[in-house]
């Protein structure tokens, strides 16, 4: 069947479609820029990325764009706290986010900065004030006119009759049940951050933003609005408020939301103190292609609960997608094509396909690519696996990875790159044993361990096993695994 999501705004998963000939316009809610973000931030972000690379797979063009906040309450306040500029405190959490999304092959979208459209966002303001949707308040802060938007809560399935007509919220993020006109402009206060525009001097409030960047990336009425599902009510809510009301149109489509990470099954937040960043599971020796598979083991709507054990699982997983690739790239097989194993790969992509079209459910295309492994590695032991098989499976095994982006065996250099990170932050007591040893194999390129695997295999053809064993624990030292199998010599990284 077609792709069909969730769309929260109607509440029912519905067929997707475009609005515009192939092409997707979708937006998705970026980090503010305050500080590192945790791995439930990078749960959303990962599953925006499948659903990038599955519209694309599915033969869509897509126009993804993707905000950076880099100016709201946090950031004014941490700034202030460390005596630095907006800008000079944010590049530094903006570049720590752009790092861990590709540790993590996320590919990134056309990038949107809050500080780059102040200019326009006025603009946008000033025309509701001039439609009659916002007012401006006596300390030169504006303020949106709930109450001149009747239907206000449609995204969130609250019923907001009974609210305070005038009453006023200044705070970005607010009680979840807090239905008050929100400031769409901040009047300055004494040393903060500050910009004249058409509508005075102040700052945009939270919500402004992604309405106006948004749009004048993708246009009134788009596709796709993507985020975390925290951020349904106030925020996303908001947005579609200000933005109707600005143009008279529909604003998105269709409202694509992750659920929660939990952590001891409560909601892994920084305000609970009960997260853990990319960082700080790399330093203790997990790779970046195990968090992000585990990232994508349960599908989007359902909350997933973090664990070690679930990490060690996802670990296993990898390293069995690896192996499995590395038998079938290296391995020899008689000549000629399986019928059985033709089919096994016809299957797999049609379940890997139907399971995705089904609202992106991960966990049905994983059990479908295990499910052609075990049956695929049963033919290869009981010698039924042709050599003209190898490349109707690895087409299979490609389209899984060409969503889920674990197979390329890169962690080591990404490891490396942490530990050099967490050694300039003065975090070396922070440092695994484990993550140094997989940070070893770094140091060898792909082609200079294939160099030593032909100078191991040459010495074992001269049945020089001493020089054959010194290769190999030198490999080993360096993080390589090497093992000797039937068919000849297979290395992998550890």
């Amino acid at each position: 069947m077609p792709l069909h999501l969730y769309n929260t705004l109607s509440a029912q998963t519905e067929l997707f479609a475009p609005l515009q000939n192939n092409e997707v316009r979708m937006y998705a809610c970026g980090p503010t820029v305050y500080d590192y973000v945790h791995i439930g931030n990078l749960r959303t972000v990962v599953a925006v990325d499948i659903l990038h690379r599955y519209l694309r797979q599915s033969g869509f063009k897509v126009h993804h764009v993707m905000n950076i906040t880099d100016v709201d309450d946090k950031i004014i306040k941490s700034a202030a706290r460390e005596h630095l500029s907006v800008k000079d405190y944010t590049t530094k959490y903006e570049q720590a986010f752009l790092e861990d999304a590709a540790w993590l092959n996320v590919r990134q979208p056309e990038l949107v900065r809050a500080t780059e459209h102040i200019q326009k966002m006025a603009e946008f303001i000033k025309g509701l004030v001039e439609k009659g949707f916002a007012y401006r308040a006596e300390d030169g802060s504006y303020y949106f006119r709930i109450a001149k938007f009747p239907a206000y809560g449609k995204l969130s399935k609250k019923d907001f009759a009974g609210m305070e007509d005038g009453a006023r919220v200044d705070l970005d993020e607010y009680d979840k049940d807090s239905a008050r006109d929100f400031a769409l402009w901040k009047a300055p206060k004494p040393d903060e951050a500050s910009w004249d525009t058409v509508i005075g001097p102040g700052r945009p409030g939270w919500h402004v933003e992604c309405s106006v960047m948004s749009m004048e990336a993708l246009g009134e009425s788009f596709d796709l609005h993507a985020g975390g599902e925290d951020l349904i009510f106030p925020h996303h809510e908001n947005e579609i408020a200000q933005s109707e009301a600005y143009t008279g149109k529909t604003f998105a489509r269709f409202w694509f939301h992750t659920r929660f990470l939990l952590f001891n099954y409560e909601k892994m937040a920084k305000s609970l103190g009960n997260f853990f960043t990319l960082r700080d599971l790399v330093l203790r020796g997990f790779k970046p292609s195990s968090i992000r598979y585990l990232l994508a083991s349960v599908p989007y709507r359902t909350q997933l609960n973090f664990t070690f054990d679930g990490l060690q699982q996802a670990a296993s997983a990898v390293d069995r997608l690896r192996n499995f690739h590395l038998r079938l790239t290296s391995g020899h097989f008689p000549a000629g094509a399986s019928e059985a194993m033709t089919e096994l790969a016809r299957k797999t992509e049609d379940d890997m396909r139907a399971g995705m079209d089904d609202d992106l459910n991960t966990a049905q295309a994983q059990a479908a690519i295990f499910e052609m492994v075990r049956a695929a590695n049963a033919a290869m032991d009981a010698g039924d696996f042709r050599a003209e098989d190898t490349s109707r499976i690895l087409a299979a095994l490609q389209k899984f990875d060409d969503l889920f982006s674990v197979l390329q065996d890169d962690d080591a250099g990404k490891v490396k790159a942490v530990l050099d990170w967490a050694r300039a932050g003065g975090r070396e007591k922070d440092i695994s044993s484990e993550a140094l040893e997989i940070a070893r194999a770094a140091g060898l390129s792909d082609d200079a361990v294939n160099e030593k695997i032909e100078a191991m295999k040459s010495a074992r053809e001269a049945r020089d096993f001493k020089t054959s064993d010194a290769i190999r624990a030198e490999l080993t030292d360096a993080g390589i695994l090497v093992e000797i199998t039937k068919a000849g010599i297979r290395w992998r990284r550890k």
